[in-house]
């Protein structure tokens, strides 16, 4: 059995178990009261989730994953499509490896799907991306059942591949009938003045919200908007009006860098849950 070691522990979040605890909770103490938990009571499809450091992006991506833990739904198996900043591997890529490990422990990956998805194996996409691992602490933190992951690699950002991964993974579970979950992995505008963050953003924001992949699309190339995980997103996108008739969408949180460390050049960070209506 192959495992894929943390490569960003240490650097990303915390290096141990008991600092890694320690510093999400203490993320979680912040932001508890903030926290919408009646959404926990919507069928969720997925959600965008920022990437970035703990210290930065986790004040918004703990308010999907604390949704996760209220909700009375328990899903086998979570999707976490997130881009490829290493260039390494595979356009679209699974991984080789049979577990993903963190300081919070070993979590399998479900080999289930490979027989039914139509992509390479990678091993060289994966191994130095962060932007696919830095969401598995925050599951295991928050989840208390058992579950599994299938993280997925994309390096070719278009409303093509987006398409193509959707319907993967939906026939796929046609056969498989599992409880699934889809974690679309982007941050948004990088290092730019929060006030023209904010205006880009809202081009991105409105078509996500709209459910229009293409529109996410044209918004980023045209404007050059760096958020750099629109493949991913545009595909949680088309998922979910796969499965669900009438998606709906909720921004969980919005928020900066420089909220942090004050400055003029920050990142931005959103959440967007996706459930059935």
């Amino acid at each position: 059995m192959k495992t894929r070691k943390a490569t960003v522990a240490g650097r990303f979040y915390l290096g141990t178990k008991d600092e890694l605890s320690i510093q999400l909770s203490q993320i979680l103490r912040k932001e508890d009261e903030s926290i919408n938990r009646d959404l926990a009571q919507k069928q969720i499809i997925g959600a965008v989730v920022p990437h970035a450091g703990y210290m930065f992006s986790a004040y918004q991506a703990i308010h999907f994953f604390e949704l996760l833990k209220a909700s009375d739904e328990q899903f086998d198996t979570f999707f976490i499509v997130n881009p490829n900043h290493t260039g390494y591997g595979a356009e679209i890529a699974l991984d080789e490896n049979d577990f993903w490990e963190t300081p919070l422990g070993k979590t399998e990956i479900d080999k289930d799907f490979y027989d039914f998805l139509d992509f390479s194996e990678s091993a060289s996409a994966h191994k130095f991306e962060h932007s696919g691992e830095v969401m598995l602490p925050l599951l295991q933190y928050s989840i208390e059942y058992d579950f599994k992951i299938v993280p997925i690699t994309l390096s070719k950002q278009n409303p093509e591949n987006a398409r193509f991964i959707a319907s993967e993974i939906f026939k796929a579970n046609k056969f498989l009938n599992k409880k699934i979950c889809l974690i679309a992995s982007s941050d948004f505008s990088h290092f730019v003045h929060p006030d023209e963050g904010k205006r880009l953003d809202k081009f991105v924001i409105d078509e996500i919200l709209n459910l229009n992949s293409d529109g996410v699309y044209k918004e980023v190339r045209d404007k050059d908007i760096s958020v750099c995980g629109y493949g991913p997103i545009m595909t949680l996108i088309e998922y979910s009006k796969m499965v669900s008739d009438d998606p709906q969408t909720k921004i969980l949180k919005i928020g900066h860098s420089g909220e942090v460390i004050p400055s003029d050049e920050v990142v931005d960070y959103v959440s967007i849950l996706f459930y059935e209506n």
